[in-house]
């Protein structure tokens, strides 16, 4: 089991490190093409059923419906790897939009603008980590981090939109 982790732990501290420094990087990448969809809509939806999926993951554990959590858990790693893909191609093909809120309403977006930015790169070995201990059956492991990683995700995907709606009316 030792062998199998570590070669599990290279990949999750490469991954931890790569994803959010190129998702940096792609940043200044601006590609002057125009996506034939809004895809803020899309990728907030995505968050959505994220969270309904980590919920009722959660749900599926918890009453012991193992290969049902299993599933749930494997399609909300895809759905967040396609909101990754789609979230870049909307910022390497469009500016950025600026909230409009004043007061109060600005600092809450911004509080949770930045929150949800320094949890999504801090949740990035969390999931890996959960995911490689479910997928080489170290169950107990699996679930001391999980009680970490799943709060930790659904704030990710819940955050997600609620920053998309607070800033919506600004696109």
């Amino acid at each position: 089991m030792a062998t199998v982790s570590k070669k599990y732990n290279k990949w999750i501290v490469i991954l931890s490190m790569v994803i959010p420094l190129v998702v940096a990087g792609l940043f200044s990448v601006k590609i002057a093409v125009k996506l034939p969809v809004f895809l803020p809509p899309i990728y907030a939806t995505i968050n959505a059923f994220t969270a309904i999926l980590l919920i009722t993951a959660f749900w599926a554990i918890k009453n012991k419906k193992v290969k049902f959590h299993e599933k749930l858990m494997k399609t909300a790693i895809i759905l967040s790897v396609v909101f990754l893909v789609l979230y870049m191609a909307y910022h390497m093909t469009s500016d950025s939009t600026k909230f409009g809120g004043e007061g109060t309403l600005k600092t809450v977006y911004f509080i949770i603008l930045i929150t949800h930015i320094l949890l999504s790169v801090i949740v990035i070995p969390f999931v890996l980590i959960t995911y490689v201990r479910a997928i080489t059956n170290q169950v107990e492991l699996h679930k001391k981090i999980a009680r970490f990683t799943f709060p930790l995700w659904l704030y990710v995907a819940v955050s997600g939109v609620i920053v998309y709606v607070m800033i919506f009316p600004y696109y």
